[in-house]
């Protein structure tokens, strides 16, 4: 990922999750008011990828389907003019520790408060809480309002 030291960057998790959208619409909002420009990231895995077989499907497959799907919910969450200002980047990986690196010299790096896994009563994911204690930049975790 691009990390220009110059320029403030706000990184952004997307998960397809409502509360991702609103971390998404956030970050931007942010990012206006500090002059900076918004990175968001999607990351993929493969359930059951680890072991020592290699996969059975084609890995490129998933990282476009990400890719197209990224795309499309951007616009949704923001309209075609501000998803167009947003740098994405699809990554393969465990999430927390893409959300990670991708943070490193960010302005902050901003999660929805839960993701699409885990158990419906957990005050945080495990993703946000992971990051929130191991991120080298501030974490703005953004709770969804109840619709």
């Amino acid at each position: 990922m691009d990390k220009d030291a110059s320029e403030r960057r706000v990184v952004v998790g997307v998960d397809g999750s409502q509360s991702s959208y609103d971390a998404l619409r956030w970050a931007v909002r942010y990012a206006g008011l500090v002059g900076g420009t918004v990175e968001a990231v999607a990351v993929w895995e493969l359930p059951g990828l680890y072991g020592w077989s290699g996969p059975a499907v084609d890995m490129d497959v998933d990282e476009d389907e990400t890719r197209r799907k990224m795309s499309r919910e951007l616009t949704d969450a923001l309209g075609a003019d501000t998803a167009g200002s947003v740098r994405t980047h699809v990554v393969h990986g465990n999430p927390a520790d893409v959300l990670l690196r991708a943070a490193e010299g960010a302005e902050a790096l901003v999660v929805g408060s839960r993701g699409r896994g885990g158990f419906a009563r957990a005050l945080l994911g495990s993703v946000s809480q992971h990051v929130s204690q191991h991120a080298s930049c501030p974490v703005v975790i953004v709770r969804s309002v109840q619709r």
